[in-house]
Formats: C-alpha cells, structure tokens, sequence
C-alpha cells in the first residue's frame, strides 16, 4: 500500500532542474534509501515529500500522502531550542499538549524533591491529566518518556549541554515519540559514533517504521535498505537489491547511455554537414529532413551531461623521518577524568592510523598528545624530524562563510602547486566538480557535502607527509568517498584518521587505536572489522568454558601466539623479497666489476672497497634468507 507518491515533480534552483518531471512512491513497510551526488536534491525531495509548515514546495508536479498519515522528518542538523530540557524538546511538537505536557513532566519530579507541598502538587497534576484527556492527549505522555528511555538521555538535560551526538539522538526521539507510520531521515549517523551507528541500525531495523533515508554511510545504507533510489540529474532511477547490485546496474546504465549518446552525435554530425551544403539541401527540397535536424538540434541542447568524476590529488611534502613519535607509558588527565592511561606506541613514516572510540572518550587529546601539541602528565613522547602537518579540522574551523571559493584555496594568487607543478586555481576547483562559474561564488553558497569537497581542495593543495583527519568523511557523497579512499590508500605519508564511517576505516587504514574504557587505549593490526574480530576473541575467550577441560599450557600458549605474526612483522615479509632482489642484483654487478682486470691495474683501492661490499652482501643475504625462512615457517 502506497503511503507517499509523487508525480511529475518539477524543481529548479537558477537554471538547474533538481528534479525534472520525477515520479516516486513509497510503499508502507518499505526502507528506501536515497542516494545522488551532493548539491543533487536529495534534501530539497525530503522536504517536499514532508510537506507541512517547514517542507519545500514544488515548481510544478504533484505530492500525495495517505490521509491520516502520520509522518515525521528528521533534518540533518535539526533546529532545537537550546533552553529547554530534553522531554521538553521531545514534546514539543505535539501541539495543543505541548505546554501541559511540560509542566506534567516538572510537577511529577517535584513531588518527589524533600520538602515539597506534596497537597498543593497533586492537585495540580490531577487538574493536567483531566486536560491531557480532555484533548485526547494523555498517552502521548507515555510515548515521550518511552521514546527518551530508548534513546538513552536524561529527561532533564538541558539541549545546550548535550553533544552533537546526542542532539540527533534527541531529533530522533523527538520523531519516535509521535509514533510515526513512515519517517524521513536526513543522513541520520552524521555527529553519531560507531556504537551510536549500530544502535540507531538496530533500533530502525526493530521499529517495523517505514523508511526514507539519505546517507553516505555504505554499512548503514546495506544494512537498512530494501530498496536503492538515485536522484541523477533530475530523475529518480529505483534499483532493488543491495547497494552492490545498484553499482553494477548503475555501470551497466552509464556505459549503455555513452554508446547511445555517441550515436546520436555521429547522426547529427552527419545532418549538420549535409545542410552546410547549401544548394543540395534546397535543391532536394527535403523539408522533413531540415525539420528533424532542428529537432536533433534542440534535444541536444536539452542533453543535461553527467558531472565529470572528481580528480582528487595530493601535494606530498618533504619525507619525514622514518620514526613519527614514540609515545611511553603516556598518562593524560583533565580534573578528575583520565584520558589516557599508561599508553605506549612506536608510529612510523607510512602509517595510517585509525581512531576509534565513542564521542568524548579522548580521540583528539591522543592525538594531541601523539602530535607533541599537548604534554603528557606521565611518560615521554619522542617526535620524528621533518614533519609536515595538515590539519582536515583546522581548515573547517577557518572557512569564512563570505569568502569565495577561489580565495579559499589560493589566497591572493590565481594558481596553486602540486606535486612541483603550477595549476590555475579554476582548473584545480573543477578537479573537485567545482564549475568554472562557482569560483567567485562564497562559500555560504554551498551544501554540506560541497563545502566538504572544498575543504579536502584546501587541505590538499598545502605540502604535508602527515595529514591529520578528523570526519573527513561526513556528508560526502559516495563517488567521492571512494575516490578519496583511493587517493590515501597510494598516499606515502602518514595518516591519522578519525572517523565512525566504519568502510571508509577499514578501506584506509592499516592499524587501529581504540579506546577500552578507563582512558586505556590499544593498538590492533587491520581496520574496524579487525578490531571488532579481536574484540569478540577476547570477549569469547574471557567466557568461562561450558565443560570442564584441561587448559593448556602456559608453553602451548606462548608458542601459538609466537606464531602469529604482528602487523609490523606482516610488512617486513612482504618487503623481504624485494631486498633480497636487490641486494643480489647488486651482488651480481659488483661480481662482474670485480672480474675486470683493469680495475685491478689502474684503481687498486677501488677493487678492495668491492670486495668489502660484497662480504657485506653475503652477511645481509645471509640474515635477510633466515629472516624470511623465519616468517614464513610461523605463518603456516
């Protein structure tokens, strides 16, 4: 059963459609997710599905939803009044009953403060619940406090205290409490943490509510989703199935379009060469034809192309020093809270590290920490030498809304320098899917996901060998995200990354820092499916058995986990064949100097340093072979 379809919509900001003669409907117990690329529309259709006081508005078309639809919408940066308390905010739009609804919640705690005129208070609260029922609105009471229980805050926080976590949580509550029959979600795990993700996936997938989301986040999307719909150019393309099963399609559709778009251009080229002939095309008289060139003509220019793929590049600075910072028994308090309790980590030029932890559990203060920003209370930090950092968050913090987008990037100068070359400031913008138009466009221009991009143009275009990145994945749509995976994963430099985008982790990063309570921090091999595997080892191994059997011995034990390679160890293997390679290619060259006679006759003490080396090979090939022999016997 249809609950919300739309029909020949029709919306343009300036001269681009976002929506052109779209059709779409949503189909009680479905959850759709809705993915384009950003600035494509995709919140301009949720709001004007929504409707209602704060919903857009259509240039033309038609949106219908049942009668007696209960439906509620949840924005991405939800506007919450910072004065008021958590169940105050979660009633709030619940109209008439919103005010007796507060003032029930306040009486109801009074009553039981020491002291307190406990006559007088349940008077009151009997004349509120006889005007609750009177406007039938007596459960909504009960739905509030349930949907606050399940999101886990105190009713009576304050919105200005709370993290911005915790007010998308509060948005949600706010949306569950209204017991909508279909709810409309824009990018719902922005500001939420790993443990946040899964608990928001847990509880959607529980609910039985019927969904319409927009998000980025690939775990989430083929978690949630039983149905794929792009917004591409002003259309609405539905793919069933898994996200995988969309890109597929979607490779298939794109390769299909450019052969038909092809053909279409050859046979109007043809047309266009045959009325340049003048005299044939009048003496033929063929009118018809002349009329179908001009038609070709205007379906041409109607063509609305594909935005070009972003080229995403990365000016590398100077090689840091092989050692980045070596942190030892580190010890981190603020007051009475510790965050970082006796940490110790060696983190070498190439690393990429990840973060993980939930909000306020110290990721920034480790990195401060690692970074020599910030002094430790206990232990030592040692950096590395010739270090060049690039900061995601600091370029966020610094953006001036009314500055435009060209002096963003290069302030005071029309080209920017990568990798030793010189690229005028408009090429490199539409290198990030930035028009040649938008460059003298300001800032406060942008979406979300543009003014991402932008930032990541900015932080790129500064020579580093260590970028430090902090949520750098947050509203980017999900071409771009791939791109930008590929670009760090061939990066030489070092790279701290903090993220609760659990693909994106584990497609970059090669070793994790997570947070184990208590301001203990630890180090795993791998990226977030690593670490959660590690994880569940530990949780299932710290079980108690089931039966009675005999444990092993502390011999058999120390034996299995010496024959698990660590990370570190991993890379040398891998690396030990190239160096055998070459130090017997050198061994070979220097053998066949050394058999030349006339080295021997003219430079004498040429042919000694020769020979040294060549011991000096066979000592390295020697250690490098049992090394390998080594390694290799313990990964069987």
């Amino acid at each position: 059963m249809s609950l919300i379809s739309l029909t020949q919509a029709c919306l343009a900001f300036g001269h681009v459609p976002l929506l052109d003669h779209a059709d779409f409907q949503l189909d009680e117990g479905e959850r759709v997710a809705l993915i384009g690329r950003n600035g494509s529309g995709k919140s301009s259709l949720l709001a004007a599905l929504a409707g209602g006081e704060h919903g857009g508005h259509l240039d033309d078309g038609e949106v219908w939803r049942q009668p007696g639809l209960r439906l509620a919408h949840v924005h991405q940066e939800p506007e919450l009044d910072p004065a008021l308390t958590v169940f105050e905010a979660v009633v709030a739009g619940m109209g008439a009953a919103t005010r007796l609804l507060a003032e029930w919640h306040e009486v109801s705690h009074r009553l039981a403060e020491p002291g307190a005129d406990h006559d007088k208070l349940l008077a009151r609260l009997d004349v509120l619940q006889h005007d609750l029922e009177a406007l039938g609105a007596w459960s909504a009471a009960a739905q509030a406090e349930r949907a606050i229980e399940r999101i886990g805050l105190d009713p009576d926080a304050r919105v200005a205290t709370l993290s911005g976590g915790q007010k998308k949580r509060l948005a949600l509550a706010r949306a569950l409490a209204t017991e909508p029959q279909a709810m409309l979600l824009d990018e719902p795990t922005n500001h939420l943490d790993i443990a946040a993700i899964e608990w928001l996936e847990e509880l959607l997938l529980g609910s039985g509510i019927t969904l319409l989301f927009i998000t980025h986040d690939r775990r989430f999307l083929d978690r949630l989703a039983t149905r794929i719909v792009e917004l591409d150019r002003g259309r609405l393309t539905s793919f069933a199935g898994s996200f995988a099963d969309y890109q597929r399609r979607k490779a298939e559709m794109l390769k299909g379009e450019a052969t038909q778009n092809a053909k279409f251009d050859k046979f109007l080229a043809q047309e266009e060469v045959w009325i340049r002939k003048g005299v044939e095309a009048r003496r033929t008289r063929n009118e018809g034809r002349v009329l179908r060139l001009e038609a070709l003509r205007r379906e041409r220019a109607a063509r609305r192309e594909r935005l070009g793929e972003a080229r995403l590049s990365l000016a590398t600075g100077e090689k840091s020093g092989q050692l980045v910072a070596e942190l030892t028994h580190v010890d981190k308090s603020f007051g009475d809270r510790k965050i970082v309790r006796d940490f110790s980590a060696r983190i070498l030029r190439g690393d990429r590290i990840g973060l993980i932890g939930p909000n306020g559990a110290g990721k920034t203060t480790l990195l401060r920490l690692i970074l020599g920003e910030l002094k430790p209370d206990a232990g030592s930090v040692r950096l590395g030498t010739k270090l060049q950092i690039a900061y995601f968050d600091q370029f966020r913090a610094a953006l001036d809304p009314e500055a435009m987008l060209a002096d963003v990037i290069s302030p005071g100068s029309d080209y920017v320098e990568i990798g030793g070359q010189r690229k005028h400031v408009i090429g490199y913008l539409g290198d990030f899917l930035f028009a040649p138009a938008r460059a003298r466009s300001p800032v406060k221009s942008l979406s979300g996901g543009e003014r991402n991009r932008l930032l990541l143009a900015r932080l790129f275009a500064r020579p580093a060998n260590a970028l430090v990145l902090d949520e750098p994945t947050n509203d980017l749509d999900i071409e771009t995200l791939e791109l930008l995976e590929e670009l760090l994963q061939d990066y030489s430099g070092t790279i701290f990354l903090v993220s609760h985008d659990r693909a994106f982790l584990d497609n970059v990063v090669t070793q994790t820092i997570a947070a184990e309570g208590d301001g203990r921090w630890k180090e795993y091999a791998g990226g977030y499916e690593d670490w959660l595997r590690c994880r569940k080892e530990t949780t299932v191994a710290a079980k108690p058995p089931p039966t009675r059997t005999a444990a092993p011995s502390p011999t058999a034990a120390m034996k299995r986990n010496d024959n698990k390679l660590t990370w570190k160890e991993q890379r040398e293997l891998e690396a030990l064949p190239e160096r055998i390679a070459v130090l017997e290619a050198e061994q070979g060259e220097l053998t066949r100097r050394l058999e030349d006679p006339a080295l021997h006759m003219s430079r004498g003490d040429e042919a000694v340093r020769i020979a040294a080396r060549l011991t000096a090979i066979d000592d390295e090939l020697l250690a490098c072979l049992e090394r390998w022999e080594a390694l290799e016997g313990r990964t069987g």
